[in-house]
């Protein structure tokens, strides 16, 4: 029998994150998967990027996942949203001394560090190329039993399987769900001006149109791109040439960039929302897209649950530290009510502008402008908005806040 403080179904970028958090307090954790971590590792098996919010950053540069990057990520310096290719947008910009509003990186990259981290874990076993065949959440702790027949406990399960997790499932959990009618195509662009550090989300009514600066590299200036678009025009964005698709993204960016071409195979993702009625049962947590998953609209999915592993992480050590069971009722309470508001929320917000920014229609247009704009003139809003792209807003977590649990 294998004996942890905690089993974790699902080593991706949000449980391997929960195992660098749990280790750097000296929790111990036994992650099972079943994928090979190596084909993660490859650009082929994922291509996207991922912002990294400022208060994520601390988290990875605190429970030391950050001295395991291959590569730097870019700040990012400033965000600029727009309706459409007319004046009149919103500017976030923090200024060169403050800290920046986050990071980005390439997934594969997030992996390698998150991998990287968890391999040197001193608490930590990482069970890759296994599946659960059985789990028992008992009265007084978890059993899993793997399909090679090997047998697991822990006062704790962790369900970080992703948007449609089994163990969700299995524990009767309900979930709000529905589609939006639009997939996300995502590919990096080359172009001939810098970016400077800016973020772009230029709102159309067929969907936004998200711009994000990369480090740059022997190819020269480099974004990425998530173009939201109606689910039957991707087939055809999809078959174009990478001439032609470069063309259409070019005009999409109204060339603000200067020439643009594809620096990586395009590939796309339908959209959707999904949220757990609640995210804890018994003996059971929840964490990442297992409890919730967004529009990609604010960038926030991915540090959603970042803060998911920041908090159960802090209520887990601080448990153990006053003598108690880390499955024990009243700490997953905690979890609960620490997290559960927060997240509704967010997921309330980003699917309101994915709405509201899809209203076609000059008036519609003309009230978003007028309400960006009035934003741009009202600080304390402004700054809270700020704060909400940071992830620095709310009750936040020690490691969230760099501090060390």
């Amino acid at each position: 029998m294998e004996r942890a403080d905690v089993i974790i179904l699902g080593g991706g970028l949000v449980g391997l994150a929960l195992v660098a958090a749990l280790d750097a307090s000296g929790l111990s954790a036994i992650v099972v998967d079943p994928a090979d971590p190596e084909a993660r590792k490859d650009a082929a098996f994922d291509g996207r990027t991922s912002a990294l919010s400022s208060s994520s950053k601390r988290m990875f540069d605190t429970v030391g996942i950050s001295e395991y990057f291959p590569a730097p990520g870019c700040p990012i310096r400033r965000i600029e949203v727009a309706d459409g290719l007319s004046p009149g947008g919103l500017v976030f910009d923090p200024g060169d001394d403050d800290e920046p509003l986050g990071w980005m990186n390439e997934n594969r990259h997030l992996r390698a560090a998150l991998m990287g981290r968890a391999e040197a874990g001193k608490n930590t076993a990482l069970l890759w190329k296994s599946r659960a065949a059985s789990v028992d959440r008992g009265e007084y702790g978890v059993s899993v039993r793997l399909e090679d027949g090997r047998q697991l406990s822990a006062p704790l399960l962790v369900a970080a399987e992703g948007r449609n997790s089994p163990t969700r499932e299995a524990a009767g959990i309900r979930v709000a769900r529905w589609k939006y009618d639009h997939a996300a195509i995502v590919s990096t662009l080359r172009h001939e001006r810098p970016h400077e550090g800016v973020a772009y989300e230029i709102f159309y009514p067929s969907g936004p149109f998200a711009l994000l600066p990369m480090t740059d590299d022997e190819e020269g200036h480099r974004s990425a791109i998530v173009w939201s678009v109606a689910v039957d025009d991707a087939p055809g964005l999809l078959s174009l040439s990478d001439a032609d698709f470069a063309a259409e993204a070019e005009a999409a960016m109204g060339g603000f960039l200067g020439k643009v071409g594809l620096l990586a195979p395009r590939s796309s993702y339908p959209l959707g929302f999904h949220h757990a009625a609640r995210i804890t049962d018994r003996r059971l947590a929840l964490i990442g897209d297992a409890a919730h998953g967004i529009h990609p609209i604010a960038g926030q999915g991915v540090n959603l649950g970042y803060r998911d592993a920041a908090a159960l992480a802090q209520v887990l050590v601080e448990g153990k530290r006053l003598g108690l069971d880390v499955g024990d009722r009243q700490l997953l309470d905690r979890y609960q009510r620490w997290r559960g508001l927060d997240t509704f929320m967010v997921s309330l917000a980003t699917d309101g502008l994915t709405r509201i920014y899809g209203v076609p229609g000059r008036t519609a247009s003309r009230v978003r402008r007028f309400g960006m704009g009035l934003i741009n003139r009202i600080g304390p809003v402004k700054d809270r908005l700020t704060a909400e792209a940071r992830g620095t807003s709310g009750d936040l977590p020690l490691l969230l806040r760099g501090l060390p649990i």
